[in-house]
């Protein structure tokens, strides 16, 4: 049928192009149940309330707009073409929903209070005495032949509903063109989160596309007056542009929500996937795997790792060297690495060197007086005597008393930066190379190297 048209002309390609009232209806339905629970939540919020009323009112353009539910209407109430001045108020109160968005969304919800409060009065005052105006001029009119389709065209130089037609379109396009014009102007605003700058550009380009819908019926109108015949821009293009504008701004309300629920997700799974080589580490110091639960939430999961590092970070405190941190860190720094990362690596090198004597207490290399035997490198360098100093080159002692008393000693090494930092020292762990430079830099003692080097 498509290509067919195509080989007829352009004309009437156009002509036959339609798009469905109940795709738009459904995204717009998908986007009022993303946003329902916030609003139920904030009903107080003005703000919310208007974005509701836009959802709730386009929701019911679309449904009562539908050439069928045209039909069952006029049936029903036994009126013809009474569906034209109700579709006629949905359409005025969704484009004085547009104004009230605007309205609030740029004077915010403490700023300009008053300016608001007299905007909101106006904007709901004059569109409801459009709506008035709307039922009393097809009261007036001699409308008696149904038209489903192009009801618009057909009486577009009958008395009084001429008016009413005007009156609709103008009040549409008057709000659209506002709503157009500010929603632009809020895109180039500087800091906004990036999903929230796509629904807007969203918003942007449905409303921008609304104007086309208002200048097809009016072009469609004034050339019936003109007496003209392009009755297919009301009957064709109006609906197909309305069914595409609507459809963007559903997207652009759903894009924000979707977006940023999706972006905390991933962040949640990436943290938790960044906390893992601390957590394997952490393995020999709890002496057991972290809590796992199939069924958990994301959430709950990262919570339990997060309390799993922690708790074993403040069991492995008392063997922890702030020397040697500090020692570290002065390496990391002379290495050209920034204070943030050296700081990281100075904790990963201290987390590693505590883990390391750690091992050796509890297996057994330190006799019962706290002095490690059958160590020659560590002696040599320096012992971890019972009363927690150790003797560095036979003159200088550690600022930070380490006592290793049958694997029980007391320390008073600052935690804080270790226990807040965790997932920067999980993700220095996963450069080895670095953390090897680290212990190696003649500012660490020899000490401080791991066995395994």
């Amino acid at each position: 049928m498509t290509s067919l048209r195509l080989a007829e002309g352009p004309t009437a390609f156009v002509t036959g192009l339609y798009v469905t009232f109940w795709l738009p209806g459904l995204v717009l339905t998908a986007a009022l149940v993303v946003k329902l629970p916030s609003i139920l939540k904030l009903w107080r919020d003005p703000l919310l309330r208007a974005v509701g009323g836009l959802l709730l009112f386009a929701c019911a353009v679309f449904a009562f707009a539908a050439p069928g539910t045209i039909a069952w209407t006029n049936r029903v109430t036994g009126v013809p073409n009474i569906a034209a001045p109700w579709v006629y108020t949905l359409i005025t109160a969704l484009s004085a929903c547009w104004l009230l968005l605007v309205v609030h969304w740029r004077n915010g919800p403490t700023d300009h209070r008053e300016e608001t409060r007299r905007a909101t009065r106006w904007v709901v005052g004059l569109y409801a005495a459009v709506v008035v105006a709307l039922w009393v001029l097809f009261a007036l009119a001699d409308v008696p032949v149904e038209r489903v389709r192009d009801l618009d065209t057909y009486y577009a130089g009958t008395p009084f509903m001429r008016e009413e037609i005007v009156l609709y379109l103008l009040a549409q396009a008057v709000a659209c063109s506002i709503t157009t014009w500010l929603v632009w102007n809020w895109i180039r605003t500087d800091g906004l989160d990036a999903w929230l700058r796509w629904g807007l550009r969203f918003l942007g380009v449905g409303f921008a596309t609304n104007l086309l819908f208002s200048a097809a019926k009016f072009t469609a109108v004034v050339a019936r007056w003109t007496g003209h015949d392009l009755d297919w821009l009301n009957t064709n293009i109006a609906p197909s542009a309305a069914c595409v504008a609507a459809t963007l701004v559903a997207i652009g309300f759903i894009v924000p929500h979707v977006g940023q629920y999706l972006r905390e997700r991933w962040l949640v799974r990436r943290r938790y996937r960044d906390l893992k080589p601390l957590a394997r580490l952490m393995r020999t110091v709890a002496g057991r795997r972290e809590p796992l639960a199939l069924r958990a939430t994301a959430e709950m999961r990262l919570i339990r790792r997060e309390t799993y590092i922690r708790d074993a970070l403040l069991q492995l405190s008392r063997f922890l060297d702030e020397d040697l941190r500090g020692r570290a860190h002065e390496a990391a720094l002379a290495l050209g690495h920034e204070r943030a990362r050296a700081q990281a690596l100075a904790a990963a090198v201290t987390i590693l060197d505590a883990v390391e004597v750690m091992d050796a207490v509890e297996k057994g290399r330190c006799a019962g007086d706290g002095q490690c035997a059958g160590d020659g490198e560590r002696a040599a360098n320096g012992q971890r005597a019972g009363d927690g100093r150790r003797a560095v080159d036979g003159h200088r002692a550690r600022d930070r008393q380490r006592a290793v008393d049958g694997g029980g000693g007391t320390g008073e090494a600052d935690t804080s930066y270790l226990l807040q930092e965790i997932r920067a020292v999980s993700a220095a762990l996963r450069h080895t190379e670095e953390i090897t430079a680290v212990r190696t830099h003649p500012a660490v003692p020899a000490e401080s190297m791991s066995a395994h080097e």
